[in-house]
């Protein structure tokens, strides 16, 4: 027995001694990095945080390869949308390009409208498709080849002899349809898989070698350059409409159409042939369909900790182990997405705004005097000013402002880009007003008096006039868009990724909704004030916006750091045979 007490007693010792001699190697750790610099590569000190310049990283290759294949798809999609209002609004008279479905003002803008709500709907089935079956990469593919079959239906079906038959309206609705059901298969997961292929989760210290001067690696703005250079390529690709515009006046729609087939599939190749490159995740299981049963149990129970099983077992309800497909951990990231998803409550409104862009503005550039300039046209100078502003401010404006510790959170950059966007329409008031009072039609653009040599032109205003409201609708989506984008990534839980981000591009179909009920004052001379109305209402919503959630740019950090920890705890949930699957997906 004594034998047995002598054995136990030591080991007692030998474990209190190690125990002290790691707890005095910490001790000695923690005070040498009180007394000096952080190693680089190390976690920052908070008085590093807070004394010393963040700076973001350069993009991995991959990343870059993501860009380009939405650079690709948005080509796509702009250079054929931007000619839907012509196409829908002008008869066929028989000039080429001119007219092809002949619906009028109202008719055109209720059917442009509803292509931009139904590509907004579409993402959730794209979600679900991607955190439940197929993974983000796959589902991109798989809707890829959707989008590509009613391009194909859209091209065919607008060649003249098409046209004439009677086959143009009956294809373009079914080409929206199935084009709207691709591109939002693609937008839900496109924007979570670029940001997925930037790995760090956590602050670092770096010294830069030049300069000697020791900074901060701040995830939050790669992050943030991350989707300042994705729109960037999302407006690259837009400048299509530098050319469909073209080609609809002198060959036809269907050529501008078959320009957009022909870029999609270039950007499908890269998507495919780059397969090796990119850093993918497997479906993650019912994530979508989970969260909206959760929800509805929160709904019922009034209580945001009723789906939990511990809350059911405590309150008598369902058992957790067969009837709940959940544990505690998961209803915990749903109300963390649901933070996220509160914060995009005020975007509807931002929508209309820009929406009209596409729509209206396209209507009004034709009520003025073209100078040989095609009226759909115009729409270029959103994404050229958005291309000019997006070097401006990541290069010099934000390092300016973090030089000079100004911190520019994602909530004051949304509410500004609420104020920018009710700048652009006030000016689209003042143009329309401009028009109005010109001859010779005045309140009655495209009268009689305009015809000249069997066409009709505008009043007697420049169409150039209008380039400022597109200007103002560019500045305003990378402060309002973007961070949009930003905030949809960084705040959601690692599962959620494409449900928080659906859930954001869902507002721009409640915008279009909202657009499409505005459509009976898209007539003259009510439309103005429409304008003027839209001008208000965008104004108001950034002020309350920022009033109501300017509490959360103090919590920014906190917030970002919750991703980290998420990651760990779900890699030490995830079972090896699950982690394995993952490294060979």
């Amino acid at each position: 027995m004594s034998s047995d007490r002598d054995v136990e007693v030591t080991q007692q010792q030998a474990q209190y001694n190690a125990t002290h001699v790691i707890d005095e190697k910490d001790g000695l750790e923690a005070n040498e990095k009180a007394l000096g610099p952080t190693p680089d590569g190390e976690e920052p000190t908070q008085d590093e945080i807070k004394n010393l310049r963040h700076i973001a990283e350069n993009l991995p290759v991959s990343a870059w390869l993501v860009a380009i294949v939405e650079l690709c798809e948005r080509f796509t999609y702009y250079g054929m949308s931007g000619l839907f209002q012509n196409y829908a609004n002008l008869p066929l008279d028989g000039s080429q390009g001119r007219g092809a479905l002949g619906l009028g003002h109202q008719g055109a803008t209720g059917l442009t409208t509803f292509n931009q709500f139904w590509c907004y709907v579409t993402p959730i089935v794209g979600a679900i498709v991607a955190d439940q079956y197929l993974g983000k990469y796959k589902t991109i593919v798989v809707f890829s080849i959707i989008y590509m079959i009613g391009l194909l239906i859209l091209v065919c079906t607008s060649i003249p002899s098409s046209l004439e038959h009677g086959a143009g309206l009956g294809g373009f609705i079914v080409a929206i349809l199935i084009v709207g059901l691709g591109t939002g298969g693609i937008k839900s997961n496109v924007a979570p898989l670029i940001a997925d292929q930037y790995k760090r989760k956590k602050m670092a210290i770096t010294t830069i070698a030049k300069t000697g001067e020791r900074v901060v690696i701040d995830p939050a703005l790669t992050i943030q350059r991350i989707y300042m250079i994705f729109y960037g390529c999302i407006n690259v690709g837009s400048l299509s409409l530098l050319a469909t515009p073209y080609m609809e006046r002198d060959i036809g729609y269907w050529s501008g159409y078959l320009l957009c087939l022909c870029m999609f599939a270039c950007g499908s190749c890269v998507l495919i042939i780059g397969r090796k490159y990119y850093v993918v995740r497997p479906p993650q299981g019912s994530i979508i369909t989970n969260a909206f049963k959760a929800l509805w149990i929160m709904v019922v129970n009034r209580n945001m900790d009723a789906p939990k099983p511990t809350w059911q077992a405590e309150h008598g309800g369902s058992n957790p182990r067969t009837n709940l497909p959940w544990d505690d951990h998961f209803i915990d990231e749903l109300k963390r997405a649901l933070v996220a998803c509160k914060v995009f409550a005020f975007y509807p409104i931002y929508w209309v705004v820009y929406g009209q862009f596409s729509s209206n503005f396209v209507t009004q550039a034709d009520q003025m005097e073209g100078h040989g300039v095609p009226n759909d046209l115009m729409q270029n100078f959103d994404p050229i000013s958005i291309i000019v502003f997006i070097p401006v401010l990541e290069l010099t404006v934000y390092p300016v402002l973090r030089r000079f510790h100004i911190q520019f959170r994602p909530i004051t950059r949304i509410a500004l880009g609420f104020i920018v966007a009710s700048l652009a329409m006030m000016y689209a008031a003042i143009v329309q007003h401009l028009i109005y009072s010109a001859g010779p039609c005045y309140e009655s653009p495209g009268c009689d008096a305009s015809i000249v040599n069997g066409q009709t032109t505008g009043n007697h205003v420049h169409i150039a006039i209008q380039t400022p409201a597109y200007v103002f609708i560019g500045l305003s989506e990378i402060f309002a868009s973007v961070s949009g984008l930003e905030y949809a990534y960084t705040k959601a839980p690692p599962t959620m990724k494409s449900f928080v981000q659906s859930m954001y591009l869902l507002t721009n179909a409640f915008g279009a909704a909202i657009a499409e009920a505005l459509t009976p004052a898209a007539y003259d001379p009510a439309i103005m004030w429409m304008f003027v109305g839209l001008a208000v209402a965008s104004f108001l919503a950034g002020i309350i916006f920022f009033i109501v959630y300017r509490h959360l740019n103090y919590t920014e950090d906190q917030m970002n750091a919750l991703d980290a920890d998420d990651d760990v705890v779900a890699a030490a949930q995830q079972p090896e045979g699950e982690k394995k699957k993952e490294e060979n997906y």
